[in-house]
């Protein structure tokens, strides 16, 4: 399927690995110019070189904590100088730490506000008016099911995460007439690096294998499998194109059906 991506061109934060990496390697597949930020200089410069070699695509990437302003104002001016103009972006950040009530400090709840959600307020702001300007954009924030679906030990995301959807309904009420569509992506139990090191955490912690450990996970999947990366890519990259343009507002879940409401 020809999803009409070619000549646009795609911002995607934390794309060193994991979601953002997915989304890139999505995009760029379909032939879109995408230009990736990450804090690692090293794996982020080893990311854009794979995804070149896979897709021929333009890859570009810079240096960048999204929790930071400064930094986010750096990747905006960055792609505009190059290329005059920004298509699509989507949002994405590495999650904020587990813990409770009693042990979060405030420390730990200011950093992953910045990180979490004032990073996605900070981005969409900066690439609006220019999506405005040219009638077309996409803006796409990966989020998580916790966000329809509260985790207890999963705290400060289940809190911040719910404002991003929140943010995301309003605005596309907002922009929908600029032929702009914003939506969320909310994954499930994705087999991504960072997973894998809670996975084996948690499985330390019960005195269990890593493998008993995700089959357990599973087992609470009605798909009886953990997600891959690419499954929640290729989502991105659906969004993102003329074939989804009247979806506009949604909060997609991508979970193998493990969220058990109904909205």
């Amino acid at each position: 399927m020809n999803l009409g991506l070619q000549n646009k061109v795609a911002i995607i934060e934390a794309a060193s690995e994991g979601l953002g990496k997915a989304s890139a390697m999505a995009l760029a597949q379909e032939g879109a110019t995408v230009v990736l930020c990450a804090r690692r200089e090293k794996v982020l410069a080893d990311t854009v070189e794979e995804i070149r070699s896979a897709t021929h695509s333009t890859v570009e990437a810079i240096p960048a904590d999204v929790s930071k302003a400064e930094d986010i104002e750096k990747v905006i001016r960055f792609t505009l100088d190059k290329y005059k103009t920004i298509h699509i972006l989507v949002n994405n950040a590495g999650g904020p730490p587990p813990g409770d009530v009693l042990s979060l400090t405030d420390a730990d709840w200011f950093h992953a506000y910045e990180l979490t959600l004032l990073s996605v307020v900070r981005f969409t702001r900066a690439v609006l008016p220019r999506m405005v300007g040219q009638q077309w954009g996409r803006i796409i924030s990966i989020v998580s099911f916790v966000a329809k679906q509260p985790t207890n030990d999963l705290l400060i995301s289940s809190t911040l995460r719910p404002g991003i959807l929140g943010f995301t309904k309003a605005l596309s009420n907002i922009y929908a007439q600029y032929n702009i569509t914003i939506n969320t992506v909310c994954p499930g139990n994705i087999l991504t690096k960072r997973q894998q090191e809670i996975a084996s955490a948690k499985a330390k912690n019960q005195n269990i294998s890593y493998d008993e450990y995700l089959q357990q996970v599973a087992s609470t999947i009605p798909a009886n499998r953990l997600g891959k990366s690419e499954e929640v890519g290729d989502v991105v990259a659906f969004l993102a194109s003329e074939k989804a343009s009247y979806i506009n507002g949604v909060n997609l879940l991508v979970d193998g059906g493990v969220a058990k409401g109904i909205f």
